[in-house]
């Protein structure tokens, strides 16, 4: 069985530098076998990869990928404080989503989160999730997303 890493490369990603915070906050916090991520933005080489609602100039599809860029940030900030993420659980998934009041799809925008977690961590990927249409976010961003994350021994 391939490692979450191999998984990575498969799928031609790789895991990011943790994304410094933009306040007083750490990017992750492990509590016993938990790890916390703070609200990971879809921030790529520095920059946000959109930012605006979703259903008033940010695409449903746009929005899918900045959630898998978050989920991929979260995967950064987890492993910053854990040696080995093949011994990572994905428990929670929250998913806020920066919404025109007439967009209903904030579950499918966080498919792109949920669906990255389940490539690569398999069934260890497999959460709970909430999808939330929120009116702004942090910088604007169209998506945020944290993560509860256990660590298997």
């Amino acid at each position: 069985m391939s490692t979450p890493e191999e998984r990575l490369a498969e799928l031609g990603l790789t895991v990011p530098e943790v994304v410094p915070p933009v306040a007083a906050y750490l990017p992750a916090v492990r509590s016993g076998t938990y790890v916390y991520t703070a609200g990971q933005l879809p921030m790529r080489d520095g920059a946000l990869m959109a930012t605006g609602k979703v259903g008033a100039g940010v695409t449903a599809e746009e929005a899918t990928a900045c959630a898998e860029q978050c989920a991929l940030n979260a995967i950064a900030a987890i492993r910053s404080v854990v040696d080995d993420l093949s011994a990572v659980r994905i428990v929670r998934v929250g998913a806020f989503v920066a919404s025109d009041p007439s967009f209903t799809g904030q579950p499918g925008v966080a498919n792109g989160a949920s669906d990255l977690f389940g490539k690569v961590f398999g069934d260890n990927g497999v959460h709970a999730r909430s999808a939330v249409g929120v009116p702004v976010l942090p910088l604007d961003a169209p998506v945020e997303v944290d993560v509860v994350a256990e660590i298997l021994s």
